[in-house]
């Protein structure tokens, strides 16, 4: 187990540059296996999960090689077989590879992935849409056999505009016969980048970021290059660490757009920041006031800053409603601020935040990953020192998290217990 710990009250100046998006990237490396040909693909970001994928690419006998901030991998002499339980559970987007050899073999055999215990996260609608393109699907003591003697393009109308379904239909509909269509597609920046990979490859793939997308199937993809958009999460989170404890702390290489649900809360609640083309720079302010949030699908508020935002409302002057609307075991984190002095209650599906509390070092233990950047930053905020355990799940999503950190002026220690 890893273990962090940080002491508090630590004024963060300087820059940090935001890396690849650990979103689109998980896609990303599995989609690329639908070539025959190498595909590069840059600024990824060094992160555990990319190396639970490529575990995943090596065991298929995957050729790839890994320089600075870039992968190529080059599928030509893949072997499609069973990919065991013991490397699919490590990571949620394993499942990836079930559209994507779905598409290029008409067979795959994979257990159930794994990733975050943040709630029911069934791939009923991945299974749906592949058998709405003609695949069967059997599944017996957590392993999927999925297969198909011919993909065929039809429409697929999502009950849910879930990403992970979006994309894993989008890689088993790139190969099939004829068109089909996505309708209630979830519209998130990683869905297009994934498309731009595909469609570079050859593919043809129009509507990325809307929700209706239409996939033209095509017999072969070729060479293909994409770069990683930068990751609006990771972002977020030091945009919001800046806005508790930075002074000037600048936030570069975003993309704004992908952050205005955030920025725009933010400024709602009287945070120093300013927004330029591709930066932001946040400062510490004494007049925070409450705001409520509710999680929704891109452009809505994402569910994935709503664990570090949590923190931020603690901050805050007055009663703040956190309203999680994706996932139904988000608030484990609340129970760890708690701990450090947080005053918050919990009612289903609502979070509420009575502030502005101070908070103080105590030993936390991490619940997934983004429960585990709240509590770094309830720590950066802390007086004393905070322990956190299980730090292994930050690392799965912020790369160098510690380094980027200490180089801000934060006095913190990742080590192995």
């Amino acid at each position: 187990m890893k273990q962090i710990k940080i002491k508090g009250k630590n004024k963060l100046t300087g820059t940090i540059r935001i890396s690849g998006a650990k979103n689109a990237a998980v896609a990303l490396i599995p989609a690329a296996i639908l070539s025959d040909e190498d595909v590069t693909i840059c600024n990824v970001p060094e992160i555990s999960d990319i190396n639970s994928l490529e575990e995943i690419l090596r065991y298929l006998d995957v050729k790839f090689s890994r320089a600075t901030e870039s992968i190529i991998i080059n599928p030509k002499n893949m072997t499609n077989k069973e990919i065991p339980e013991d490397i699919s559970r490590k990571l949620r987007a394993s499942y990836y590879f079930m559209g994507a050899l779905l598409s290029k073999y008409k067979k795959v055999e994979m257990y159930f992935p794994g990733g975050c215990n943040i709630g029911s996260r069934p791939i009923n609608l991945h299974l749906d849409g592949f058998k709405k393109l003609g695949a069967t699907v059997i599944e017996e003591n957590d392993k999927y056999t999925i297969e198909a003697k011919k993909l065929i393009g039809t429409k697929i109308d999502l009950e849910i505009a879930s990403v992970g379904a979006t994309i894993n239909i989008i890689l088993a509909a790139t190969k099939a016969k004829g068109t089909t269509t996505i309708t209630n597609a979830a519209c998130e920046p990683e869905i297009k980048n994934v498309c731009d990979l595909l469609n570079s490859m050859g593919a043809k793939i129009t509507g990325a970021g809307t929700n209706t997308i239409k996939i033209k199937g095509v017999t072969k993809l070729k060479k293909g290059y994409v770069e990683v958009i930068p990751d609006r999460i990771e972002a977020g989170t030091y945009i919001i660490i800046g806005s508790l404890i930075g002074e000037n702390l600048k936030i570069d290489n975003i993309i704004p757009e992908h952050l205005k649900a955030l920025t725009t809360k933010l400024l709602e609640s009287n945070a120093n920041i300013e927004i330029g083309r591709d930066y932001v720079l946040a400062s510490s302010s004494n007049d925070l006031k409450s705001v409520d949030v509710e999680t929704y699908y891109f452009p809505g508020f994402p569910t994935d800053l709503q664990q570090p935002f949590s923190v931020y409302l603690t901050q805050t002057k007055g009663t703040s409603i956190l309203k999680e609307t994706i996932y139904e075991n988000r608030f484990q984190n609340l129970y760890e601020i708690k701990k450090m002095g947080a005053n918050v209650e919990i009612n289903s599906n609502k979070g509420y935040i009575f502030g502005p509390t101070k908070l103080r070092g105590k030993t936390v233990n991490a619940t997934d990953l983004r429960a585990g950047a709240s509590l770094v930053l309830a720590a950066l905020i802390a007086e004393g020192t905070t322990t956190i355990n299980n730090a292994d799940y930050i690392l799965r999503g912020y790369e160098h998290i510690t380094e980027k950190l200490t180089s801000l002026g934060a006095k913190i220690e990742l080590t192995q217990i």
